[in-house]
């Protein structure tokens, strides 16, 4: 990037998950870097990633989200549900198609008011190995991998441990996941349509939400027979709703464009 060079961007956030959207073209040669310091929250403009955009041939957009800490990611539910708004906010349109590196997802819009959006996302079909124990330090832990084209490791609990952060993080550091890495979510079912989640993100740390973390607690509480289609996902930063249809899973939720501006480069 050029000294003193200024890069537009729009900010937007679905459920606490905030995002930047930039087109891709004015990527510089060290994307992680950059990414880095425009998503820190004290010195840049702060979010859990970037959606870098592309014009793409068969969808609206292509997209490739590039997490706060430089490293990349194949798909973010409420990242993808914020691009869908960025493109309705721009076009006419009740259907979007989006590429990621997870695949085409399409986001059909449910509801708008003013500048936040309600959509329902096809995420596919969501794949469950079988419950796996890892040891985590002189602990064992029991979850459920599964992936919608990102890994995540979903853990069912009666009540959250009060140092679920630094369990996670254990978990994250099993060799285990050392080829991938893996998004940690602590989930306890409260009733059949109901699902409380904490989320702990590659690449992020502690996130207030997380699209395809909700979809894969869901299944995962769905197959364990914990919950029943439709849940109710509710994180710090707002509810979202997965149910499943067959072996496909839909998700949705809200995105709002939050405002627009200008990154001063260096």
């Amino acid at each position: 990037m050029n000294s003193g060079r200024s890069v537009p961007f729009v900010k937007a956030g679905a459920c606490g998950n905030d995002f930047l959207l930039i087109d891709r073209a004015l990527a510089p040669q060290d994307i992680a870097a950059f990414t880095r310091h425009i998503c820190d929250r004290h010195q840049g403009v702060g979010a859990d990633g970037v959606e870098w955009m592309s014009p793409h041939f068969s969808a609206d957009l292509e997209i490739t989200l590039i997490n706060a800490d430089g490293s990349p990611a194949e798909i973010s539910g409420n990242g993808t549900r914020c691009v869908a708004a960025y493109i309705c906010s721009n076009q006419p349109k009740e259907r979007v198609s989006i590429l990621t590196g997870a695949g085409t997802k399409i986001c059909s819009l449910v509801g708008r008011r003013n500048c936040e959006y309600e959509f329902e996302m096809e995420m596919g079909e969501a794949k469950l190995q079988p419950e796996l124990t890892l040891k985590i330090g002189r602990a064992e832990v029991q979850g459920v991998p599964v992936s919608l084209g990102n890994p995540h490791f979903v853990i069912l609990v009666h009540d959250f441990p009060r140092d679920w952060q630094a369990r996670a993080m254990e978990i994250q550091r099993s060799p285990h996941f050392a080829q991938q890495g893996v998004n940690v979510e602590f989930a306890e079912p409260r009733g059949k349509h109901d699902l409380h989640v904490h989320f702990f993100e590659r690449g992020a740390g502690e996130t207030r939400s997380s699209g395809t973390g909700s979809c894969a607690a869901a299944v995962a509480a769905m197959s364990m027979k914990r919950a029943e289609s439709p849940v109710k996902v509710h994180a710090s930063g707002g509810t979202q709703i997965v149910r499943k249809e067959g072996k496909n899973v839909f998700l949705r939720g809200p995105a709002r464009l939050i405002c627009r501006g200008e990154f001063f480069a260096s």
